[in-house]
């Protein structure tokens, strides 16, 4: 990483106040999703890793309300999920991968699933963190996401994403390269 990248992942003081606040105000709001967990020590956290406050403000930014959802002890790490409840709507209409992008031949979309969460310095959730933050609430009623696609599976083309409908949680698979206008994706992000 170059001098200018590092730049670029750093918040002004007034996007990392406004950040800090709706991060607090949204983690007192929903105590449910993180039981036992105290807002001045996930803060002390944040504040001490600035690329990773970067990262939760890019999530914010594309709709996807980040909160915490867990604690990892061995590691002493926050768990962050993007909580909104459809899939982010800055980060829809996109394919799963690099290689889906540039396997269609026409109306690419923008960008992909994958090459976005790595720029936002994010992974994609899995299918477990998928249904482990579905535990939290209900979320993706009327929307779906790209969940991490097992290697097998993506190498014979397709991908998986999931929703949630008639009261139950669902990932379902389709070719890698598709994309649809309620399909986006959520991320996790350790602290």
């Amino acid at each position: 990483m170059n001098k200018n990248d590092s730049n670029k992942k750093k918040l002004s003081s007034s996007q990392r106040e406004e950040l800090l606040s709706t991060l607090k105000t949204r983690f007192e709001k929903n105590m449910g999703r993180h039981k036992g967990l105290a807002w001045d020590k996930v803060l002390a956290k944040l504040e001490a890793n600035a690329e990773k406050l970067w990262s939760l403000h890019e999530m914010e930014s594309t709709g996807g309300e980040p909160d915490v959802v867990g604690h990892d002890k061995k590691t002493g790490e926050y768990i962050f999920y993007d909580c909104s409840a459809e899939s982010p709507n800055g980060r829809r209409n996109v394919c799963y991968d690099r290689e889906a992008l540039e396997s269609r031949k026409e109306h690419k979309p923008a960008n992909s699933a994958i090459d976005m969460a790595t720029a936002m310095g994010m992974e994609i959730l899995t299918e477990e963190q998928y249904r482990e933050l579905q535990e939290l609430g209900n979320f993706d009623l009327k929307t779906s996401s790209w969940i991490k696609t097992p290697a097998d599976i993506r190498k014979l083309g397709g991908a998986l994403f999931a929703d949630r409908r008639y009261d139950h949680v669902f990932a379902y698979h389709n070719g890698a390269s598709s994309y649809y206008a309620v399909r986006g994706f959520r991320g996790s992000l350790r602290v």
